[in-house]
């Protein structure tokens, strides 16, 4: 097998260590192999920077170890060729597991070019991820906690739920202030009602009049305070990635006119996948990398089976929210696709294959640089026609009948 790198090192990465493997050439022996131990501080990591400058190594290759990878590529990168790969595709044989033997597996790989690199965006798009998968584990808290209020009122016998769609809406917060303040009638709370809820007054003073205790109302005024912090940490984490994103405005209003996406949605697909494709070779690639299209395992000419590979979990939650947002949206192609497909596949399967059509859809549109154009409802017609008539026919087929179509002679 040829070697497409005389000088290169493979490291193994851990917390507190980095074993390192360098191969280069030595005159009258052929290749040497040198394995030192460095930390995973600063100091140590440029130590091992200068190892390797000095040794005249260009390449280097390493695994995606959790967050632990991350250190060691940003002080590398810049002076180094520096290839991180999925821990998955690179194994070793099993039994034979060490962190010496992982390093010199992983440099030998390297040398004969059978590590393929992982998508690692630049700087800025690495910190505009970090502030919106925050927000994203800062906006999944915040429902936990309201779940932790509903779970108080609950057993306060409240059932301001039952009739107030959002307990955290202006009325509903407004009660549960007069609540934590010793209001206890419940006619008096009720009043606070507003705009339409005005009409359930009757149905919330049933609703409020429960049991609750002093260490009830401690409890709601600790879950209202927390959930307040959390909505301030939301509103400046979503305030600095608008900021960020400020340069990339029309991008993001593109990405507004697909169905199902708004603005939080194309931020986080923006800090994903980056708004600029040319990572990409095709749009099937960036559907690959994601994780978003039918897998491959086929053995003795048998599909056995089309499960999904593992991708971006941020991104493929942003992708199925959109997809039930735009399965819930009349006359346009995504809605028309979920109501074909869960039929077939169930509504999970169904919002897959709808989110991987927006991915699609993203990539040529930033390829592009055009607005989304849904089909006509005329021609989104023709093709529910089309659909009918080819299952029709295939399942009539399959039933042992030879099928010949003739269209019907229009009435005078």
């Amino acid at each position: 097998m040829d070697r497409l790198y005389d000088c290169c090192c493979g490291l193994d990465v851990h917390k507190q260590t980095v074993v390192a493997c360098l191969i280069r050439p030595t005159p009258g022996v052929g290749q040497t192999k040198t394995i030192r131990t460095f930390g995973t501080t600063t100091e140590e990591l440029d130590a091992l920077a200068d190892w390797l400058a000095e040794a005249g190594c260009t390449q280097v290759a390493m695994e995606s170890t959790g967050v632990y990878w991350k250190p060691v590529y940003n002080r590398l990168d810049g002076r180094f060729t520096v290839t991180v790969a999925n821990a998955q595709h690179i194994k070793t044989m099993p039994g034979r597991k060490t962190d010496v033997k992982d390093c010199e597996w992983i440099a030998d790989l390297l040398q004969h070019g059978l590590v393929t690199a992982s998508f690692i965006p630049d700087q800025g798009q690495r910190d505009l991820r970090d502030l919106t998968r925050t927000r994203t584990t800062l906006v999944d808290e915040r429902s936990r906690s309201i779940q932790r209020l509903q779970k108080v009122l609950e057993d306060a016998n409240i059932k301001l739920a039952g009739v107030a769609s959002d307990i955290m809406g202006v009325s509903a917060r407004q009660m549960l202030d007069a609540l934590v303040a010793g209001t206890s009638d419940p006619a008096t709370m009720a009043e606070l009602a507003k705009g339409r809820l005005r009409k359930k007054r009757a149905a919330l003073e049933r609703a409020l009049t429960g049991h609750l205790r002093d260490h009830h109302r401690a409890l709601i005024a600790m879950h209202l305070e927390h959930i307040d912090f959390l909505e301030e940490q939301i509103e400046q984490l979503s305030h600095q990635i608008a900021e960020l994103l400020l340069p990339f405005e029309a991008e993001l209003r593109r990405l507004e006119t697909i169905p199902g996406i708004k603005r939080r949605i194309a931020e986080v697909i923006a800090a994903e996948i980056g708004l600029d494709m040319s990572h990409f070779p095709t749009a099937g690639h960036l559907a690959s990398w994601a994780g978003m299209c039918p897998g491959n395992h086929e053995s003795a000419g048998k599909r056995k089976t089309g499960k999904t590979r593992k991708g971006s979990k941020w991104l493929r939650r942003a992708l199925v929210q959109a997809a039930q947002a735009a399965a819930r949206k009349k006359s346009c192609y995504p809605s028309i696709q979920y109501r074909r497909l869960i039929v077939r596949g169930g509504p999970k399967k169904a919002l897959v294959a709808v989110g991987h059509t927006l991915l699609i859809t993203i990539y040529y549109l930033l390829t592009r640089k055009e607005d989304y154009h849904d089909l006509s409802p005329l021609q989104l017609n023709e093709d529910l026609r089309a659909h009918a008539q080819k299952r029709a026919m295939q399942q009539l087929e399959a039933m042992g009948f030879e099928v010949t179509l003739s269209p019907k002679p229009v009435a005078a």
